[in-house]
């Protein structure tokens, strides 16, 4: 009718995309943010080579942190990709878990920063790997919406949609060792998540795709 505003709505393609969207931003934010936290070494004179030397092999546990936070936010950013490859349909539960999801991701950077911090401490490299067990549980979460009815589409087959959920609990095992890991032997706790790699190959063995 003339005069009045019109409203248009959007199908469910729309709402994916700006879940995409927003989410895509926030891994943006938290993989640079690691970086910042990742400060300039003070030198005190004399400004010498050996001096700068030293003071960049005194960050060697900020860069450590910083590498193994990047592949780490960088993974789930793969997966979330991967997961929402599948996803046609849209199902207002995904807001909320994937909420919960990019909530875990955005304070990646804080845990990241007091592990690094105190390398080597109990308290902050437990924190951090429970912590990313934590992301890991709401990240099964969407990949378990994501990956099945009403939001999967109809041509993605059993074999991703079976990859898909399989990647995310390895990812869950992973950190939980380094949770453990950290319990006994605090320095050996982020190393400890290269094991992600390794349950993953060990579920695709128990359960193979049929």
């Amino acid at each position: 009718m003339a005069g009045k505003r019109q409203i248009q709505f959007h199908g469910p393609e729309h709402a994916l995309e700006r879940l995409v969207f927003f989410s895509d931003a926030v891994f943006a934010i938290a993989i640079t943010l690691l970086i910042i936290e990742v400060h300039v070494p003070h030198v005190s004179g004399p400004l010498t080579d050996h001096a700068f030397l030293q003071a960049l092999a005194d960050l060697t546990p900020h860069f450590i942190s910083f590498l193994i936070s990047f592949y780490v936010i960088g993974a789930f950013w793969a997966g979330h990709h991967r997961a929402f490859n599948c996803a046609r349909h849209w199902d207002p539960r995904l807001l909320f878990a994937n909420l919960m999801m990019l909530f875990t991701i955005a304070a990646l950077p804080f845990f990241t920063a007091f592990s690094s911090e105190y390398y080597g401490h109990r308290v902050p490299v437990a924190l951090y790997c429970g912590w990313l067990a934590f992301a890991a549980l709401c990240n099964i979460r969407v990949q378990r919406l994501v990956t099945a009815p009403p939001v999967v589409g109809e041509d993605v087959a059993p074999a991703i949609r079976h990859n898909i959920r399989q990647r995310g609990i390895g990812t869950f095992l992973g950190a939980s060792t380094g949770f453990v890991v950290a319990l006994f032997w605090p320095a050996f706790a982020q190393p400890a998540l290269i094991t992600i790699f390794f349950w993953r190959l060990l579920l695709v063995r128990l359960r193979p795709v049929r």
